[in-house]
C-alpha cells in the first residue's frame, strides 16, 4: 500500500461517509454541500446547482468560523459540511482537514460527482 493511500485510508476512518443517494436528505437537513473541484473540472464535469464552490486550496479558512477569511455559512463548529470532489479521494483528505479544525460534522461523498450523476440523484440535489 502506497503512502497517500495510508494517509486515505486514515482520513476515511475518522469519519462516515455519505453515499451518493443520502446527499439529498442531508441537504433537506441543513447540509451546505460544498464543491471543492477546481473550474476547469467543474466546466468538463458539470456545475451542481446549490453547492457552495470553495476550490480545495481555500477551503480551511472559508469553512473555519473563526478565520477573517469565512464564508457566512461557517456560523460554527456545527456545521455539517458534505465536501465533493470528482471522485471522492480529495474531498476525504479536505473533510479530515475540517475534522482537524474541529468541524465535526465534516464529511464527503462516495464517489463524488461521478457517483451523484450515476446514482441520479444531481436533480434531487439541484432543487
Amino acid at each position: 500500500m502506497s503512502r497517500i493511500d495510508r494517509i486515505l485510508e486514515a482520513a476515511r476512518s475518522r469519519y462516515r461517509r455519505l453515499p451518493a443517494g443520502e446527499v439529498p436528505e442531508a441537504l433537506r437537513r441543513g447540509a451546505v454541500l460544498v464543491d471543492i473541484r477546481p473550474q476547469a473540472q467543474r466546466a468538463r464535469e458539470g456545475e451542481v446547482a446549490g453547492a457552495l464552490v470553495i476550490e480545495r486550496n481555500v477551503l480551511e479558512w472559508r469553512c473555519d468560523p473563526t478565520s477573517e477569511a469565512r464564508l457566512p455559512q461557517a456560523v460554527g463548529d456545527n456545521v455539517e459540511w458534505v465536501i465533493l470532489c470528482s471522485e471522492g479521494y480529495t474531498s476525504s483528505l479536505a473533510a479530515a482537514a475540517l475534522l482537524d479544525l474541529g468541524l465535526h460534522r465534516a464529511t464527503d461523498i462516495v464517489g463524488g460527482y461521478h457517483a451523484l450523476v450515476a446514482a441520479g440523484v444531481l436533480a434531487s440535489v439541484d432543487q
